[in-house]
């Protein structure tokens, strides 16, 4: 999906588009999962990453540019806890009761035509 909108920068309007968002890389070096009795199951990872390609354009009443880009995502940690309760019929559920995410660096590169 795409993501576009504008802001106002001094004298005016910057308009811009992020296209064609792909997902090239994952890496989980740290990860576990654990039970915690009486509550359910904790899910950990550590130091995580995340490669994203994608299009831009932008547009100002001054100028216009566009190109490919790449955004790095690295020292990701995420914790998460998920339920497990019975229903009325003995059958188990999932559902995620708290979740914590913190990511240390993001590095873009923007490659266009000016």
């Amino acid at each position: 999906s795409d993501l576009s909108g504008y802001e106002k920068f001094g004298l005016g309007n910057v308009k811009y588009n992020i296209s064609r968002i792909h997902i090239t890389a994952v890496e989980f070096p740290s990860a576990s999962i654990s039970l915690i009795p009486g509550t359910g199951i904790k899910l950990a990872i550590g130091n995580a990453s995340l490669t994203i390609d994608m299009s831009w354009n932008i547009r100002t009443w001054m100028f216009k540019d566009s190109g490919r880009g790449t955004v790095y995502i690295s020292k990701v940690f995420v914790t998460a806890i998920f339920s497990t309760p019975l229903d009325n019929m003995d059958h188990t559920s999932i559902s995620l009761t708290s979740c914590r995410t913190t990511s240390g660096d993001i590095d873009i590169k923007l490659n266009g035509k000016s």
